[in-house]
């Protein structure tokens, strides 16, 4: 495929997922309005659906079919708007406006906006666990191994162990220095962005290889890869909020500085960083060596996470 039909492939499988998502959550309670129309409104509000995305490319490029994937692809999409819900709350990261709109908590309120990341969490259970109830027997393992990676991947150890480790490292770096211990921010930095951002990334290429049908040696290259270009995602998103623009990020800039986040160019500044995100990129190529054939698609994907500018 051409540069030009890479894109066009990316923007068929988000307009499959968008598809998807309106049908994906459970159906609206009415005794329960103002939740779901809280869920959907961070869920609808747009977003790049870089995971899901990957998810289905993974898919594809292992062999299998996009009906394989795609409710295990919504489901991520679900997880990854509950955390950028509970990420912009108050008592976490505390912003005001998210892909472009107000935040959740500044539209619906810190309790329904809560209750919402609860809702769309619980709703990708549901729905991939639907989906496995509904596989026939040769596909009933590949679902329910993609499921245990995705939630690996969402909980304390992935996901959310880095945002613990993001929230703790300002104290944690503090402590060590009033103890007399040297901590090295730089691996604390490199430990919350392969967690909090990287792992579900990983993931999402992981569980698409396994839904594919994937042999194992393809599997691990695409963990490889996926742990490479997830990394690089997050620094790319660093180097963003220092170059970028609000009205185009959909997001305010500047705001890891002002809070004085642990991120790549904070460390080593941008020029280290970007050389950083460029090597990254590089090895996420090499990992998928000898599967260029069939991961034309993927290989065009990082090459577009690695040099976006929104």
């Amino acid at each position: 495929m051409a540069v030009r039909d890479f894109k066009e492939e990316h923007e068929r499988l988000k307009a499959l997922v968008e598809e998807a998502l309106l049908g994906f959550l459970p159906k609206e309670d009415p005794k329960a309005r103002r939740l779901f129309q809280s869920m959907r409104y961070s869920l609808e509000a747009g977003g790049k659906r870089i995971r899901p995305v990957l998810l289905l490319g993974a898919c594809l490029a292992a062999g299998g079919r996009e009906e394989d994937g795609l409710a295990f692809a919504c489901a991520l999409e679900c997880i990854h708007t509950y955390s950028l819900i509970h990420d912009d709350l108050p008592s976490m990261d505390d912003d005001d406006l998210r892909r472009g709109k107000p935040t959740n908590h500044k539209v619906f309120g810190e309790a329904t906006a809560i209750l919402a990341g609860d809702g769309l969490l619980n709703g990708a259970y549901e729905g991939m666990l639907g989906d496995i109830q509904k596989s026939r027997a040769e596909q009933l393992l590949r679902k329910v191994k993609a499921a245990g990676i995705i939630a690996r991947a969402a909980g304390a150890e992935g996901m959310v162990g880095g945002q613990m480790a993001d929230i703790q490292a300002e104290k944690s770096l503090a402590l060590s220095e009033e103890q007399g211990e040297k901590q090295d921010p730089l691996a604390l930095a490199d430990y919350i962005h392969r967690h909090k951002t990287g792992a579900l990334i990983q993931a999402s290429l992981v569980a698409g290889g396994v839904l594919g049908g994937g042999e194992e040696d393809f599997l691990k290259a695409l963990s490889d890869f996926g742990e490479k270009i997830g990394l690089a995602f997050q620094i790319a998103d660093d180097i963003l909020d220092i170059c970028g623009e609000t009205q185009i990020l959909g997001k305010p800039v500047k705001s890891d500085q002002e809070k004085d986040k642990l991120t790549y160019p904070a460390i080593l500044g941008l020029q280290e960083a970007k050389n950083i995100l460029e090597k990254l990129h590089d090895q996420g190529r090499q990992a998928l060596c000898g599967y260029e054939s069939r991961c034309g698609f993927l290989l065009w994907e990082a090459q577009a996470l690695a040099k976006r500018t929104f």
